[in-house]
């Protein structure tokens, strides 16, 4: 398994919608619109993204699953030099990039689609299409017939088995390995693709970028058929994506404990694949819209982030923003966002998460680990995952009240809570008897009873420290104020980092306030904006 990807964070964001593109390509000059990305790039890296997975780019007529030519950036978007450059500063922030690679069907705008449709059976790509015969007609008035995409008959079936369809698919791939640098494909609809297609592609890329990450959406069916050796690194986690917001939905963690078990438990049937998983995307109805109870919010994530595979964060959802599908319509799922007149948000959510990054960045359990139960009730639900010697232990409790979890530690540890101010729990006979509020979770991290004292035990999960972002110095803050930042200190009892600073004009006056919010964005008078700007 590549390095990368068990340290990945993704972000999902569905480039025609976040950049606010028309909604039909028509013939019209080229606007640069997706550089508008390199501007969310520090809020990407405050909130402990490494990798983003962007939606259809090329040129397409609609909603970019009809492409019109693989080799061409949409021109709602902008152009190749704009997209390199959005690319070159997403890597030079340490992010990947991960595109959509749409090579089941392409739009009836298509080059070679429309050749056909211009010379019938004279035209030398009739081949290029699966099943396309001149018996009969389309149901789009068309003189023949052709395959389509679950009855989508402006989504025109390729024909995988032609080697100049496979040929002209991979030298567009090799152009954007290339081109762009990009680091993986997210294959769209990857259960109705020739399987021999995908054992090409894994070989191609491969050969060029040995760390190239493939994965495959697929909503139903055995996850094995597609992530193996042969074909794809992983798939789209769809059982667990249902499991988590249903779970809280109907308060019966026995739902999701059983599809976790069931995957990565001793003898789990998808123990070998780092799963994508996620709690909303471009085709499903935002989390804020499908939880009944918004207090579930931060437990959802916590599960999200501590679960074995790769966690995703859907644009705009770090912030809990709803969304619902109108008149099966999946634009409103799509909005466009700008950092500047952001709708009220919850920034308390989006702390949580860039506080599940840096877990997920620091605590190797959470990258490899093995996944074990531990309790499993209605409204409460412990697991555990362990590796390179270090064992971690998830506590949810989705209840309106408090809750009693209690469960045994290897002997001679004691557990730290590492997500919230690095308490302490020390077991009694074995056993540690857990508190966990209503509507909240801990992330404990065994440690050696001995060691426990020691300063970098305590600290082994702390947010770092990041002193180029807060250099000593004057600081606006956004109601006006002026003050003088001297440092960042630790809070001597939960090694919390602080940020101290006084009133230039009077040095009696001193404060400290954390890190992560003396670094936060809020949003002011309709208006998103550094809480403090350096002067």
């Amino acid at each position: 398994m590549m390095d990368w990807i068990t340290k990945a964070v993704f972000y999902h964001i569905y480039p025609l919608g976040f950049c606010g593109a028309p909604r039909f390509n028509a013939d019209g000059e080229r606007v640069n619109r997706i550089e508008k990305l390199v501007d969310w790039i520090p809020h990407l890296k405050e909130l402990g993204v490494n990798a983003v997975y962007l939606g259809p780019v090329f040129e397409s007529s609609e909603h970019g699953y009809d492409t019109k030519d693989y080799y061409q950036i949409d021109k709602r978007l902008g152009d190749s030099h704009a997209f390199r450059t959005v690319c070159g500063r997403l890597h030079e922030s340490g992010i990947r990039v991960v595109l959509d690679g749409v090579f089941n069907h392409v739009g009836r705008e298509f080059w070679a689609f429309r050749d056909v449709q211009q010379n019938g059976r004279g035209s030398r790509y009739c081949g290029w299409f699966h099943n396309l015969s001149f018996g009969g007609g389309s149901p789009m008035g068309d003189p023949f017939w052709y395959d389509a995409w679950e009855g989508h008959f402006n989504l025109v079936k390729l024909n995988l088995k032609n080697p100049e369809v496979v040929d002209h698919l991979l030298g567009a791939v090799g152009s954007w390995i290339q081109d762009f640098g990009i680091d993986g494909l997210r294959l769209d609809a990857a259960d109705c693709v020739d399987p021999d297609f995908f054992r090409r592609l894994r070989s191609f890329c491969k050969e060029k970028k040995p760390d190239f990450w493939l994965m495959g959406e697929i909503i139903h069916g055995d996850y094995n058929r597609w992530a193996n050796p042969e074909m794809l690194d992983s798939v789209t986690n769809y059982e667990c994506y249902k499991g988590i917001y249903s779970s809280h939905n109907d308060k019966n963690y026995f739902e999701i404990a059983y599809s976790l078990n069931r995957q990565f438990g001793d003898g789990g049937i998808y123990k070998n694949i780092y799963t994508y998983n996620f709690v909303d995307n471009h085709d499903v109805n935002r989390l804020a819209s499908v939880l009944r109870n918004p207090e579930h919010l931060e437990n959802v994530y916590t599960l999200l982030f501590t679960m074995p595979g790769a966690p995703s964060v859907y644009y705009g959802s770090e912030w809990g923003l709803p969304g619902i599908k109108e008149n099966g319509s999946d634009w409103p799922l799509r909005p466009c966002l700008d950092l500047h007149s952001l709708p009220p948000v919850n920034e308390k959510l989006s702390r949580h998460i860039a506080k599940l990054s840096r877990l997920k960045e620091m605590c190797v359990p959470l990258q490899t680990g093995d996944y074990r139960q531990i309790v499993v009730k209605n409204e409460q639900l412990v697991y555990r995952r362990e590796a390179g010697g270090q064992a971690l232990y998830t506590a949810l409790n989705l209840a309106d009240g408090p809750a009693s979890l209690g469960f045994g530690v290897t002997p001679g540890k004691v557990l730290v809570d590492v997500l919230n101010h690095h308490q302490v729990f020390s077991p009694v006979n074995g056993s540690v008897e857990l508190p966990v509020e209503p509507y909240s979770a801990r992330v404990l991290l065994e440690r050696d009873a001995s060691e426990i004292h020691l300063p970098e035990a305590v600290d082994f999960a702390a947010p770092p420290i990041r002193p180029q972002e807060v250099e000593p110095g004057l600081y606006r803050h956004f109601k006006g104020h002026e003050y003088e930042v001297l440092g960042v200190a630790r809070h001597t009892e939960t090694m919390e980092p602080l940020v101290v600073y006084r009133d230039p004009q009077d040095h009696q006056k001193l404060w400290a306030r954390p890190l992560s919010m003396f670094l936060e964005t809020v949003n002011a008078g309709g208006r998103c904006q550094p809480r403090f700007q350096k002067l």
